[in-house]
Order: C-alpha cells, then structure tokens, then sequence
C-alpha cells in the first residue's frame, strides 16, 4: 500500500514542484543544499532531511489509516484467520465475529489441549492487539500447542445493539468452540482485554459452565477505586458533572459515539508523549523507526464506532456507577449479574505503571465483593493476581517481552491455574537458574509459583477508604441529575438540529481524526513529499552521533517532556483537589442522598437463606464422604495436605504429575480437579478425620501402598528438597501408608435438611449458579457451592434460539 502510493506520487511532474522545494532538488540535491560548515552544516543537513523523511511517514500513516477503513473488516492480526460465526446474522445481531487462527508455520496444535479465545477491547480501536505480532497471546497460546480463536468486530455497530446482546453473542461463540474441540481437555481459556474484560466477566457470571480459565489482563472492574495523588482519570466523570456529556456526544454524532474521542482521553493522560515524546522519537530516528511506527499507528488509529445506547450503558453503569463490582446490575430479563456466580480460575494481570487500569481498580471487585478469606472458599472461586511493576497500559496486552514473560508462562500453565484449590493467590514469577532442580519440568524461562494471599494483602493494595466511597456515590447522584436534566431541557433540540451530514462534519474535525486529513495525498501541499522523500533515501547523510548539536537536541527534548510532564502533574493535581472540595461537601452528600458516614454508601450483595441452607447440606455431604475413595484420593489428599504447608503451589510439581498420569493413565483434567476440590474441602472441614481416614482407603497389598506413596514422593520432591514443615507431613503421610486397614463401608450419614432450589435464570437459559457468602462459621464459610443444576441432576442447557430468545 505505502509502495504504491510512493510511486504514484513520484510520477507527478515537476512543473506541479512549489518553486522552493524544485529549486532544493536542482542545486544539487537537498543533501548538498546546504553550506558545508563542520558540525554545524552536517547537522543541519541531517535535520532537513530527517524532516523530510518524517513528514513522509506520516503522509504513509494517513494513507494506512484510510486504506483500512475502505476494508470491510479492518483488523492488525499477523495471523491467518478463518470466519467461524458472524452475529450480524444473528436473531440479535451484533458486529462482533469470531474467527478461528491459523497455527504459522512449524507450530503444532494438539487438538488435546483446551482451546484459548482472545477478546479484543472495543474502546476506541479496532480488533486485533491480541494477535498484533508474533509475540503474543495469540502467539504465546499457539507455540504452547493451543487452538486460538479471536473475537473481533466490525468499525460500525448494529442497529440497536445492546452491551447484552453482546454478551449473548459471546456466550454463542463459546457454546461453538467448544463444540469444535469435544476431545479437548478442560473448557475454554478466556483473555478479555482491557474493556474487553469486564464484559468476558459477566458472561461467565450468566454461563459459567462455558468458561475454562479467564484472564484478565488491563481490565478495571472497580472504578471508584484508587489512591489520592495517584491516576486521576477516575475523577474525569465527577468533573464533567456526570454521564450528560456522553449523550450530548452521542447526539452531536447522530446516534453514535465516535471511537476517537475514547482514544483522546488516553493520549490526554500523557501529554509528553502525546504532543511531543512519540513524534520527537519517529523524527530523530526516522531511518530506523518508521515501520515500527507504522505497524502501531495502523491500530491506535483504526477508530471504531458505539451505539449511543452502548456507551451511555457503560458510563452510567460500569465508569461512573461502579455497580458491576456489587452485583448491582440486572439483564432486561431481571437476573442479577454476580460475579460471585463465576466457577473458573479468574487470572487478574495489571500493572503498577498502568495509569489507565491501575491495580486499585483491577483488584479493588475483590474486597468489594468478600468480607473474610473464606468467602472467596464459599463460593468456589479461585482468584489469582499478578502485578507488574512497571509495563504500561498497552504493554500488559501488546508488549513483545510481556508476552514472551507473562502471557507464555500464563499459557503454558493454564491447566495448573485450572485445578487450583478455591482461594486467593499470587502469580510468582523467578528465572530459571542453573542450579533449579528438575529443570526439564520447567516450561519456559521462569518458575512460576502460585502463592497463597489473603484478603489483607489484596486491601494493602486497593486502600478502599468509606469516604472515597461517599465522594463518588455523591458524583454518580449527581450524574444523575444532570442527564435526566439534559434529556428533558436539551436533547429534543440536538437531535432536531442534528443529522448524518452535521455528524460526518464534527468527525472529520475531531482531533483524532485531523492529522490524518492533513498528512494525506488529499492535500495538495503532502503531494510532493514522497518523490523529495526518495531523493533523500539515495542522498541519504546521517549526522554522526558525536556531533554536539545532537546532544543539545536530546537536551533540549528533555526540557520539553519535563515541561509537559510538569503540566501534567499541575493539571492532575488540580483536577484532583477540586473533585475532593466538590464531592467531600457534606451538604452536597445530604442534598443528593448520599447515606451517612456510619452506612455504606453502596449496597453490598448478602445472603439469601435457600443458598445458606444449601450449603448446611454441602458439609453434610462432605463429611458423610469423609473416608470414601480409594488409593487415588487417599494421595491427592495427601499431596493437598503436604502443599498446604508449603510457600505455593510450584509448576513442577503439577508437571510432575502429569509424567505420572502419562505413564500409568488415569483421571482426565476434569476428574482430577473435582477429586483434589473434594479432598481439600474434606481437610478443611476436619483436618484430622481426614487424615485418619487415609489408611482406610489403601488397599491392602503392600506394593500397590508403596506404588503409590512413591508417587506422592515423586510430586513433593519435584521442586527440590523436602525441608521444614512439609518434609514432616510428608513423614507424616508416610506413617498412614505404612499402617493399611482393611477397607470398611462408610456409616450412612443421617440425611441432611432439604434445601431449596436455587432460582432460575431468565437471561441467557440456563440454570443459575447458587451463589452464597460465607455462613457465620468460619467452618461452613469453607465450602464450595456448586450449581443447583448440578445436585438436583435437572439439565441446564437450552438450544441457541432460546437463549437469542
């Protein structure tokens, strides 16, 4: 594309030449041009023809950017892909498709293995950041013998569309890929990235049975959440005085809301680079620069549209009401969407660097939604976290060395992250050293550990704080007011002033739509670059590094950046001081109704006494079960029992096991994690009756005790020596398998209370999860609740139609 609109504008004759820049080109070319004069003349050549070179590229970028929106289906995946479902023919159709990837060449896929699906972030750009390169998600899942599927959409969304009819489309698209992989163990790996994310998390609160493993990299999900000082991007609401000036937007652009106005309020938060630090570095490196400089602008610029419906839902509900974190939506049917209702392993990825998402409002929905550790237990959800110190926003998702550390590690131990007992961990990561023992156990560069965390360390993090609460419940009351004001007193006037041509117009003057305008062939004055931008090429005189007018550039760059970056921090600051004056206001609180200082200013979900009873029939099943199964449950529940007492769960380990099961055969992925579930709940429950009952369910034969304890022995070693307190379990469990008794039938318990069914779902047609929080006891908080569709035997699928329905 560059190429031919190179060629095609060096064809121009040059009597079209303006008169200075002919008579640069016949004075000998623009390299001679100037004055030879030492330092200076070599510098000063070098810079006009640098300048040159940079106007060039950027007249390649607006010629990228408008070549792309001509395709139908404009995207930047470097991979071969082919269509599997396109939802614009749906019964409720939405711009959304999901394509299947094609492996690149020498990657093997074992069709074995769960299938990962990456969902790109609709805020602002086009599909395709999570399959941009080589390096990946999409990469990263391949070279780990995944199939990769992508979800993606078109620039314009659907008449009418909705954030629910989306989510229906993805829970369709996942029912699909796993119907193409029957043999494949475990469900699917979900990625939503970004925005993506949140919406990937309530789809698996409504479909739960879909979803294998979720990651979540860059994703908020608690909004208000934050630190004073610190990313201020979430006061942006309050300070507009609410979610009005979305509809105002959305009604300037006819119905639709311009993806380029969400991408000028992420350039807004880094001025520096924004106005100077991004287009200072193509232009004194312009030789080296300009491709990769190409390949991210083709998707930073390739701006998508919402429906004013879509948008208007996400600020009121998700930016500036934060109700997704609480439980606090519903779909249209009535049905509440808990994030509590999700069964897989949530893997939240986020950055201390990221000032889009910063770990307060990637972590924050988890102390929203717990109170006590065993909570988390309750509700059988495992929840783990890692956070980067440094990577920026879009380096969570795009950079090549996060994807080749974190994203690889991630894919390559997804099905470990799978069988995790309930809880809350962190992602640990350490290079691989000479010295590791076991190295063939090790899949990539680093050791990943999951270590268990607690709830505090999660608050250590967040720093939920009651009055920050209260500033932003009085922001989002007030957001309130002031669209229900503009609708009525307004939005009848701009909508009848308003139409597709006044529409088209406010675009094409959007500052994130201009420079493309300006740069491109469409200007007669950019017509000529391309053919002086050649002649430079063959004339081509770098200034030599040690030339000191390139050190007062760097200096003088420097000065600029700091300048700005001190603009930014003023600005932040103020912005900052004058949202806490506005919305610390006592009087304004009790003028919109915000509750009192002694109550919470958001309504936290409780307890529903079916799901209470429900769970009192959940330990009496348990423990009626206590001393049941054979030799394969009594060494998962000592692996279990040894593990909790170490510093984490270690990929080698798992590995290890996975040589055993190679070897001998045995329980599928899914049969392994029930059975590891039921033993660690059976050790939480009554550590000792557990633990006692052991020897009653090894059989009697000596070698066949010894088989399997040197199992056990095999997967506690595989991380290295066995010291402190697991060596003495492991001396411990040791013992028990020395001392068989002859299996005996279990005593029939008493039967427990009936409970309960839990209520149906409406939205989507399938039976909903039982969700509960942690009983008074801390005992009864430690048991997982599984599905009400699952102890009452009833189906919980319904056919496609009927979830459209």
């Amino acid at each position: 594309m560059t190429k031919t609109s190179s060629k095609k504008t060096s064809d121009v004759s040059a009597k079209q030449t303006p008169n200075a820049l002919q008579s640069l080109m016949s004075s000998g070319g623009v390299g001679n041009s100037l004055l030879a004069g030492g330092a200076f003349g070599e510098y000063m050549t070098d810079a006009m023809q640098r300048t040159i070179l940079f106007w060039d590229v950027l007249r390649q970028r607006s010629d990228q950017y408008y070549a792309q929106k001509e395709k139908a289906v404009p995207h930047v995946l470097s991979f071969d892909a082919e269509l599997v479902l396109d939802a614009r023919t749906f019964e409720r159709p939405v711009n959304y498709l999901l394509v299947r990837i094609k492996p690149p060449q020498g990657v093997v896929i074992d069709l074995k293995k769960r299938p990962f699906v990456v969902v790109d972030p609709r805020a602002g750009h086009g599909p395709g950041i999570g399959g941009f390169k080589a390096d990946s998600e999409l990469g990263m899942a391949m070279r780990a013998g995944h199939p990769a599927y992508f979800v993606g959409f078109t620039p314009d969304p659907m008449p009418g569309q909705t954030i629910e009819d989306i989510m229906r489309a993805e829970a369709v698209f996942l029912e699909k890929v796993i119907e193409l992989h029957p043999d494949a163990e475990g469900k699917p790996c979900v990625i939503g990235n970004c925005q993506a994310g949140w919406a990937v998390m309530m789809v698996a609160a409504l479909r739960p049975e879909l979803f294998g493993p979720i990651i979540i990299p860059g994703s908020p999900l608690s909004y208000w959440a934050g630190v004073e000082g610190q990313n201020p991007m979430r006061y942006t609401g309050g300070l507009a005085g609410g979610s009005w000036i979305t509809a105002l937007t959305s009604d300037l652009g006819n119905g639709k809301f311009n993806g380029g106005y969400l991408v000028e309020n992420f350039e807004n938060q880094n001025p520096s680079n924004t106005l100077w630090a991004k287009n200072y570095d193509l232009w004194s490196k312009v030789d080296s620069e300009g491709d990769r400089f190409l390949e991210f602008e083709k998707w930073w610029g390739g701006h998508v549209n919402l429906n004013a419906e879509e948008m208007q839902w996400i600020v009121d509900e998700l930016f500036v009401g934060n109700r997704l974190a609480t439980a606090e939506i519903s779909t249209s049917d009535g049905e509440r969407i808990d994030l509590r209702n999700i069964r897989s392993p949530i893997l939240c990825f986020c950055s201390k660097g990221d000032n889009i998402t910063p770990p307060q409002q990637a972590l924050g929905w988890i102390v929203d939604l717990y109170g006590k550790d065993d909570d988390i237990r309750a509700c059988g959800q495992t929840i783990v976290y890692a956070v980067h110190d440094s990577i920026g926003h879009l380096g969570i998702f795009v950079g090549g060395g996060i994807a080749r550390k974190e994203h690889q590690e991630f894919a390559t131990n997804i099905d470990l992250i799978d069988v995790l007992p309930p809880g809350l961990y962190e992602a640990v990561m350490t290079p691989k050293s000479a010295d590791a023992a076991n190295p063939e156990l090790i899949a990539g560069d680093w050791i990943v550990r999951f270590e268990q965390r607690t709830l505090d360390d999660v608050r250590a993090i967040v720093q939920p704080s009651p009055e920050n609460e209260r500033r932003f419940a009085a922001a989002r009351r007030v957001s309130e007011i002031n669209l229900g004001l503009y609708r009525t007193l307004f939005q009848p006037f701009v909508k009848a002033v308003v139409n597709e041509q006044t529409s088209e117009w406010l675009r094409k003057f959007n500052s994130a739509e201009l420079p493309y305008q300006l740069f491109s062939d469409r200007n007669p004055l950019m017509q000529q670059i391309a053919r002086l931008a050649e002649q430079v090429r063959g004339q081509r005189q770098p200034v030599s590094p040690d030339n000191p007018l390139v050190q007062w550039q760097a200096i003088f760059s420097d000065r600029i950046v700091a300048a700005l970056d001190g603009y930014r921090d003023l600005r932040d600051s103020s912005m900052e001081q004058i949202f806490l004056a506005i919305y610390s206001s006592p009087l304004l609180q009790a003028l919109v109704g915000v509750k009192p200082t002694d109550e919470e200013p958001r309504q936290r979900p409780g307890n529903e006494p079916e799901r209470i009873a429900f769970i009192e029939k959940r330990i009496g099943e348990l423990k009626a079960r206590i001393a049941e199964g054979g030799v394969r449950e009594a060494a998962i529940r000592s692996l279990v029992y040894i593990g909790m007492a170490g510093a984490g769960v270690d990929e080698r380990a798992f590995n290890e096991l996975r040589r055993i099961r190679a070897e001998h055969g045995g329980v599928t992925l899914d049969e392994f994690k029930k059975t590891l579930r039921e033993q660690f709940f059976s050790l939480l429950l009554d550590r000792d009756g557990a633990l006692a009952a052991i020897p009653r369910m090894l059989p009697a034969d000596d070698a066949a005790r010894e088989e399997a304890l040197g199992k056990v022995r095999r997967a506690v070693s595989a991380t290295g020596e066995v010291t402190g307190e697991r060596a003495k379990r492991l001396a411990q469990i040791e013992e028990l398998f020395a001392t068989a008794e002859p299996v005996k039938a279990a005593p029939k318990a008493k039967a427990a209370p009936k409970a309960k069914a839990a209520p149906k779902a409406k939205a989507i047609g399938r039976a909903k999860p039982v969700t509960v929080a942690a009983p008074a006891k801390a005992v009864k908080a430690a048991i997982p609740v599984e599905r009400a569709k699952e102890d009452s035997g009833k189906p919980a699928r319904s056919t496609p139609t009927q979830r459209r329905k």
